[in-house]
């Protein structure tokens, strides 16, 4: 897909970005370039290839799911202004 300097103007019009008149034939070729690319990619039969989550084949680590604090909920509502049912009560911030 070739890009000419009119289509680059729309792209930077649409993003909001500034670029100087100098460049604009460079981002044309570059851009062009990236969207061949792409083009080349779909054109690759993926019938029968496995969708991945990472390219690499790693486990995640997981840490053991334990108890590694004790409970202090009582300790930490005895302080709070206003409790009720284990749950703190707050001020109504929108009517």
């Amino acid at each position: 897909m070739s890009l000419d300097a009119s289509d680059i103007e729309k792209i930077a019009h649409l993003a909001r970005l500034e670029i100087a008149l100098e460049s604009i034939a460079r981002y044309a070729a570059d851009l062009s370039n990236i969207l061949d690319l792409v083009a080349q990619m779909d054109a690759v039969d993926t019938t029968g290839v496995e969708p991945m989550a990472h390219p690499l084949h790693m486990s995640q680590r997981l840490r053991p799911d334990r108890v590694s604090e004790r409970n202090q909920r009582e300790l930490f509502q005895a302080i709070a202004p206003l409790t009720e049912d284990g749950l703190y009560l707050v001020p109504k911030v929108i009517d």
